[in-house]
């Protein structure tokens, strides 16, 4: 893992981004989301990168995420109905899919908004959007703000995490103690956020 993060750092920062946008597209997708660490990609790519990185950070972020999403929407848009009842639809389970459609019918683009702090709901909130027949540029500018929001989140603590490393002496690699210390802050915090969560949402933020 540290051979590897090495290895990350020294990419070009352009590739490092564009490599961070297509992992962020990908956990944006229904089930495969699920096997994507979005958020431990944005805190490598923070440990990983130059202090000069957070906007190009949030900049890939957004851009993956709004890419991933804005798929699922157009998807459940035009094939909701038969994706609902087929294969996939079976993987992600009606009880999920049913709770994704209840809590956009209760907050609409509010729920987009937040939705990027929600696991596994994350990737299924644009999908049941475009089933739901949401306007295509609220939900736009909701997962944006969202995104951005969620973004600005994990670099600020992907920071904070590497300047924690930079105080331990004999760290093996800055870019591994940013990404364990960042997944520690993060974790703290929406443990923290899970009650105001479950009460907007009606759901709690669980994987």
């Amino acid at each position: 893992m540290t051979d590897l993060l090495a290895q990350v750092g020294e990419l070009p920062i352009e590739w490092l981004m564009a490599a961070l946008g297509l992992v962020m597209l990908a956990d944006a997708v229904p089930l495969v989301g699920v096997l994507v660490p979005g958020d431990a990609a944005v805190l490598a790519a923070v440990g990983a990168g130059r202090p000069t990185t957070g906007a190009a950070t949030v900049a890939a972020v957004v851009t993956g995420c709004l890419a991933g999403w804005s798929l699922s929407f157009l998807a459940g848009r035009r094939w909701g109905a038969s994706l609902r009842g087929s294969r996939l639809g079976g993987w992600i389970g009606e009880s999920r899919w049913a709770a994704a459609e209840a809590v956009l019918r209760r907050g609409g683009g509010r729920m987009v908004l937040v939705a990027p702090f929600l696991p596994v709901l994350n990737a299924l909130l644009p999908l049941a959007a475009g089933g739901l027949r949401m306007s295509y540029p609220k939900f736009l500018a909701a997962a944006a703000l969202g995104a951005t929001l969620w973004a600005g989140l994990y670099v600020a603590l992907g920071t904070a995490a590497r300047a924690v490393s930079a105080l331990l002496p004999g760290a093996p690699s800055p870019a591994l103690v940013t990404m364990l210390v960042g997944l520690l802050l993060a974790g703290a915090l929406l443990f923290g956020a899970r009650r105001p969560l479950r009460a907007l949402t009606g759901v709690g933020p669980a994987a």
